[in-house]
């Protein structure tokens, strides 16, 4: 899972979501030399956990994830589903702003429908970044609902999947994605998704400070 790529503003508060641009193409470089492959978003991986293929995503939709990430994507030849936050599409990250950390532009519409064009995948994020959890049922379900309907209306593609803001949820908000339609919802617990794993509580990997190799990767996950 990714967020920001590209070099961290020293004003920065949340430091951990930062990934440099260099250690992106080296971590991109690890996984095809390693023999992975991203396959479309939808798939889950064999019952065995002995697939060479990986997902890729970020979150938020930040458009230095787009400046910097999209070449190293397309000279990688993976595919990467980027999760955005509908209502601020071509503005910035206001829910970051105020936790006190630094203003940051988000992919705009152009960017957006290029991302698609070369053929990586998009999916709801909320309308507006909340705590779902500290909403209303009926705030929360508009957030779901709405978010997914507005990108179908503005991009003209299905969107099937969903990525819990903040990794906030509990029963009666995975209920409201699943009445929603989505297919897949990403939370942040770390770790692999098997065959057997809930498709509404994929796990990730957060790509941030140092890389590590696959060797070591492998071990983590398997503790």
């Amino acid at each position: 899972m990714y967020h920001k790529i590209g070099p961290r503003p020293r004003r920065a508060r949340i430091k951990g979501l930062y990934l440099g641009t260099p250690l992106l193409k080296k971590q991109l470089g690890e996984l095809k030399a390693a023999g992975f492959t991203t396959p479309a978003y939808a798939a889950l991986p064999a019952t065995d956990n002995k697939s060479k293929g990986v997902n890729l995503s970020f979150d938020d939709g930040f458009a230095n994830a787009f400046t910097n990430g999209l070449r190293p994507l397309t000279d990688n030849k993976f595919r990467a589903i980027q999760f955005l936050v509908v209502a601020r599409i071509g503005k910035f990250n206001d829910w970051e702003v105020q936790l006190g950390d630094v203003r940051e532009p988000l992919m705009d519409a152009v960017m957006i429908r290029e991302w698609l064009a070369a053929g990586h995948e998009i999916g709801a994020h909320t309308l507006t970044h909340p705590m779902l959890t500290r909403l209303t049922l009926r705030d929360a379900r508009e957030e779901i609902f709405a978010s997914k309907k507005k990108l179908e209306d503005m991009f003209g593609a299905p969107i099937r999947h969903f990525s819990y803001p903040f990794g906030d949820r509990n029963d009666a908000i995975r209920d409201l994605v699943e009445d929603a339609g989505y297919e897949t919802a990403c939370t942040t617990d770390f770790g692999m998704n098997t065959a057997t794993t809930p498709p509404l509580d994929l796990k990730r990997v957060m790509a941030r400070h140092q890389s590590i190799s696959i060797k070591s990767l492998k071990a983590r996950l398997a503790k």
